[in-house]
């Protein structure tokens, strides 16, 4: 199973690095418009398979990509400190108008998994243009919220004392500074969460999750003020979305792609709990919110919605 990766930064480096480690795919193919940077990568991978899995690693061209059942798109500028994910827009549309086309002339059948931020609006982006070619949005796949429902499961299974893997909750809406912590459906290995705390006697109080949600949603920030990028998270993210994928797992998953309507905002891509399959996105799974739940995921919509505007209107 070949998997290609459009760039070679820190994150797309860092998917590879998470897919050999995790013995995912049977080859990788890393392309960049910095051919260099592509091959030192590809060979300084390829030097640690023999301490993970059996699996082929190299640089190559967009030809290459002939045959890939996945395509992450990682390509493009990245975050300064202090900028949002939304001022990367316009930046970034422009690489994505090139960089679609020229994946899918070569593998015309794959998957398109998105990173790039600001990742809504670029995989609402991406579906576009891979409409051009018959390609179905359901097979274009952004990262969304997925790591920022792993950092929510992180912190919360800390303060529960409970391993997060058995942490379901959700974050939901833009990837971003208008996303949405979901607490009125978690549930701790199947025990709702207050039911679950009370034999603990550790309260989930307003106060924690003000605490947590502050976590949540400025994790990158924080990060990117300390080190300059994200990447060791998101890696990791796209390597369970590419595994999901590969392996036809049906998981539910906060990815992001095209829906016509999210909480009475039309046409936009948010995160939503979908279930995710072999050709991708195969139905959004989204439960019941509460009152204040779903005004905030409108809100985030429409966040989204006007910046897809804005930038339609700045292409007229």
């Amino acid at each position: 199973m070949k998997i290609g990766i459009i760039g070679s930064g820190m994150v797309g480096a860092t998917a590879a690095y998470a897919l050999v480690m995790r013995g995912i795919g049977r080859e990788i193919v890393l392309v960049d418009l910095n051919k260099e940077r592509a091959a030192a990568e590809a060979g300084d991978l390829l030097h640690a398979v023999p301490f993970a899995h059996p699996l082929r690693v190299r640089a190559g061209d967009y030809a290459d990509l002939d045959g890939c059942r996945v395509v992450i798109i990682t390509a493009g500028v990245g975050q300064k400190p202090g900028e949002t994910r939304l001022q990367l827009l316009e930046r970034n549309a422009a690489v994505f108008r090139t960089v679609v086309p020229s994946i899918l002339e070569h593998a015309p059948d794959t998957v398109l998994v998105v990173a790039t931020n600001p990742v809504d609006i670029m995989t609402h982006l991406t579906a576009r243009y891979a409409a051009e070619f018959g390609v179905p949005r359901s097979r274009v796949v952004g990262s969304g919220t997925t790591l920022d429902t792993a950092r929510f499961r992180t912190l919360l299974g800390d303060h529960l004392g409970v391993d997060s893997y058995h942490v379901h909750c959700y974050v939901l809406g833009e990837h971003g500074d208008s996303e949405v912590l979901a607490w009125s459906e978690i549930n701790i290995g199947g025990i709702p969460l207050e039911e679950f705390c009370a034999p603990e006697g550790r309260a989930v109080t307003d106060a924690v999750k003000q605490d947590i949600d502050d976590k949540v949603r400025n994790a990158a920030y924080r990060i990117i003020e300390g080190k300059g990028a994200t990447y060791y998270g998101i890696g990791s993210a796209l390597a369970r979305i590419v595994d999901v994928i590969l392996r036809d797992q049906r998981s539910i998953l906060t990815v992001c792609s095209p829906v016509d309507e999210v909480a009475g905002v039309g046409e936009v891509t948010v995160s939503l709990p979908n279930l995710v399959g072999g050709q991708g996105i195969i139905t959004p799974c989204l439960f019941e919110l509460d009152e204040d739940e779903y005004a905030g995921l409108r809100a985030s919509a429409q966040v989204v919605r006007d910046a897809i505007g804005s930038l339609d209107a700045g292409t007229t």
